[in-house]
């Protein structure tokens, strides 16, 4: 008896180490002089980096006119942006104890796209990312005009921003929509390098491929070339959108963490643009907070836009 009681005692000693590592929250975006105080050691305030994991007995100072964005290891997110003192367990107790395998699965993609050397890695291979996300069509690699999607791209919301770029010196771009039998559906004159299409109106609802371009007005050499936008329906959605319900439910704040994760599961499923929209609405929140242009500077990269 003296023997099984040495023996789970040890266990006991191999285990608890191991489960004290597990992480309660990750910094995912840090600006401003904030410190920290681990509890596991005794050195006092130490500037805090964004990747850093927090246990729950460790606290954080936010100083005046900073932020912090957490992650907690469930997938909710927490952000900081009043000065003062807090404690990690504090912080995990006004999440509640529910928990989403999705958020989580999510939140991780985003930990690890931010905390990874992949940047200089895009750059070595960004021939072989264009070619993998089918960016790689002479006619759109080959005209003047970038639009920031992909030649063909797949969406599942209801609107597509669509952006191309900005070229100096022009006063008016012509957009134009045609439908899959090549038919004008829609000619537009903008002042600006963008446009919303809402897809669900007339005269995109009743279309299932619209292909899209853009030229300078009044100089012929200054187009683009065409990219098709196609709507994700029936059940080929199905199975997204039902990941998507459960990683809303989750993600229910209007904040730039939670449009961070939402911009990532709709890159992972290949959605592009609609990745794009809320990698944009992620900065429009925190503009300020460099990680987030970062995040977005990353995902187009990664994807040859």
């Amino acid at each position: 008896m003296k023997l099984i009681l040495t023996a789970l005692t040890f266990t006991v000693l191999l285990i608890s180490p191991l489960s004290a590592q597990e992480y309660v929250f990750k910094v995912l975006a840090n600006k401003g002089g904030n410190t920290v105080k681990i509890a596991e050691h005794s050195l006092g305030w130490e500037p805090i980096r964004t990747g850093a994991t927090l246990n729950s007995n460790d606290e954080l100072r936010i100083s005046e006119n900073s932020y912090i964005g957490l992650v907690h290891a469930s997938g909710k997110t927490v952000e900081l942006k009043n000065e003062g003192n807090y404690y990690v367990r504090d912080l995990a107790a006004k999440l509640g104890n529910a928990k989403s395998s999705v958020a989580s699965k999510y939140a991780n993609f985003v930990i690890n796209k931010m905390t990874s050397n992949a940047d200089e890695d895009i750059n070595n291979n960004h021939r072989e990312y264009l070619t993998v996300t089918g960016a790689v069509e002479r006619s759109v690699l080959d005209a003047p005009i970038s639009l920031k999607m992909p030649s063909s791209v797949e969406v599942l919301n209801k609107e597509a921003l669509i952006r191309w770029d900005n070229i100096e010196g022009a006063d008016k771009y012509v957009f134009t929509v045609k439908n899959m039998y090549d038919e004008v559906i829609l000619t537009k004159e903008l002042n600006q390098s963008h446009i919303l299409l809402e897809l669900t109106k007339a005269p995109f609802s009743t279309e299932e491929l619209i292909i899209i371009n853009v030229r300078v007005k009044g100089n012929d050499k200054l187009y683009s070339g065409n990219y098709g936008i196609k709507r994700l329906t029936g059940v080929d959605a199905d199975p997204i959108l039902k990941e998507l319900e459960q990683l809303s439910a989750s993600l229910k704040e209007e904040s730039s963490l939670n449009k961070l994760i939402l911009a990532t599961f709709f890159e992972e499923n290949n959605l592009m643009i609609d990745a794009l929209m809320n990698y944009e609405k992620a900065i429009q929140l925190s503009p300020d907070v460099e990680q987030f242009s970062i995040a977005y500077q990353l995902f187009s990269k990664r994807n040859g836009l």
